[in-house]
């Protein structure tokens, strides 16, 4: 008897691993979707170096010593970055309970009882018969596997490794993310002191044009409208310069809140500071567009829904139980037994799914379907990403090109204001040449300064295009 339940479950699992290699492959992209056509995804800024902005850290990319201080501040503090650590450790929770639900379960019991007879008429044959108390007891070990399919299991396990890897990519977008915010909101503090710089030297200009003024009505030389009209003037661009001052507090307030602390001044250097790297180039297409974690979460989708469609087609499969249990027990179903003996069991069976209301087949061609959504999602992803980074250099490229325009501007508007400035104090010019000449020229160093602001962000945007870095 024994060697025909031995002999039928051999047979079964052979027959089983002979026909359910399709539920035990491993997701391969080439595979699945084929081959992406990657040919002029990046339009013009195609390049086929294998070096880039993409293999920059963010060390490498954000130089400035204060600005890594920062960083590493809110890579620490941040909470979004600490709950997306603590969301990876419940997956490695799941994906270790995984791997052992292949280890058959294993339990213990143990039982014990004692009786005693009394009889309420209290006779003599009845005490004799049963003087002793009755003790029965037992300890069982019980191991093995309750209506266990291994294929679903092995797919289940994939699909649980492959949820770990979706989980740390979506840390790895998160501290990206983080960075390109820190860098940003410290820029545009570093531009917010530059703009008040120049625009309290022209509400200082004013200033003096207005008292100017109002000497020159008080010597009848002037008229109350041009005065007002030079106090309406001054005034607007002092409240230009409170709104400039409210923007640089309300920026620190929004990085102390990326840092979880609360609002307080912010350290920083100057605009200037930033020093975009001399190679930024794409990379070979592919590889590097796999980086980004919107990328890789789609392929990840991909892979999972692969491992979902082999567990659907796991379902068709049987089932099976193997339990082995010892006991030592002093009951044996035919007397009390004493001591106790052993006793042994094996159990093995097989159950294998025969109707089951469509609902297995439903789930298979689900599955199925799900597969070439995630496989559309996917291909999207790329093109997707591949014109980002295509948008991301052109305004690089922009930027450095408006660079070269704005410094010339700013020096021809240098070169009009120190000449007006020359004719009105050896000539009887009138002062307002000066400050129109004088806006101008301030008006020139904004621009500037708003296109190294411009440089920095597009150099950002086509850092976090590229995957945020190599780590």
């Amino acid at each position: 008897m024994k060697k025909t339940l031995y002999n039928v479950i051999v047979c079964a699992l052979a027959g089983l691993t002979m026909t359910s290699c399709a539920v035990f492959k491993n997701y391969h992209r080439e595979k699945v979707v084929g081959e992406v056509q990657t040919d002029g995804i990046y339009g013009d800024a195609q390049s086929g170096d294998s070096l880039g902005l993409g293999d920059l850290s963010w060390r490498e990319l954000f130089t400035d010593p204060t600005l890594q201080t920062l960083i590493e501040k809110a890579l620490v503090q941040n909470t979004d970055v600490r709950n997306t650590d603590l969301q990876i450790q419940q997956v490695q929770y799941a994906l270790k309970a995984s791997k052992l639900a292949f280890i058959p379960s294993i339990s213990f019991s143990a039982n014990g009882a004692i009786s005693k007879t009394y009889d309420p008429y209290n006779r003599r044959d009845v005490r004799e018969a049963f003087a002793d108390n009755t003790k029965v007891y037992g300890a069982t070990l019980t191991m093995g596997w309750q209506n266990v399919n291994f294929f679903a299991l092995r797919n289940q396990l994939k699909g649980a490794q492959v949820s770990l890897e979706q989980i740390k990519t979506a840390r790895q977008a998160v501290q990206a993310g983080l960075v390109a915010n820190v860098a940003k909101l410290y820029y545009t503090i570093c531009q917010l002191d530059e703009q008040i710089v120049f625009m309290q030297q022209t509400v200082d200009n004013w200033k003096t044009y207005w008292e100017m003024q109002k000497r020159l009505m008080e010597a009848g030389q002037a008229n109350i409208a041009a005065v007002s009209s030079v106090e309406a003037t001054y005034w607007s661009m002092v409240g230009t310069l409170d709104e400039l001052v409210d923007d640089r507090t309300i920026t620190q307030t929004a990085l102390c809140t990326l840092l979880g602390e609360p609002s307080h001044f912010i350290e920083h250097t100057t605009l200037a500071s930033f020093q975009a790297p001399a190679l930024i180039t794409t990379g070979a297409p592919i590889s590097i567009l796999s980086r980004r974690p919107d990328v890789k979460q789609a392929e990840l989708k991909l892979a999972e829904a692969f491992y979902d469609k082999q567990e659907a087609g796991a379902a068709f499969y049987p089932s099976l139980s193997l339990s082995a249990s010892g006991s030592f027990t002093n009951s044996t179903g035919l007397g009390i037994v004493n001591p106790g003996v052993m006793i042994g069991e094996a159990v093995a069976s097989l159950m294998q799914p025969i109707f089951q209301g469509g609902a297995l087949r439903a789930r298979y061609k689900i599955a199925k379907a799900d597969i070439e959504i995630a496989k559309n999602d996917f291909v999207q992803s790329v093109v997707a990403a591949g014109n980002e980074v295509n948008t991301a250099m052109l305004e690089v490229r922009c930027a450095e090109e408006h660079r070269i325009y704005y410094g010339h501007e700013a020096d021809a508007n240098q070169i009009a204001y120190d000449a007006t400035r020359r004719l009105y104090e050896n000539s009887s010019l009138n002062y307002l040449n000066v400050i129109t000449a004088h806006n101008a020229l301030i008006q020139s160093r904004m621009a500037q300064i708003g296109n190294r602001m411009d440089a920095v962000e597009a150099t950002i945007e086509l850092y976090l295009a590229l995957g945020g870095g190599s780590k």
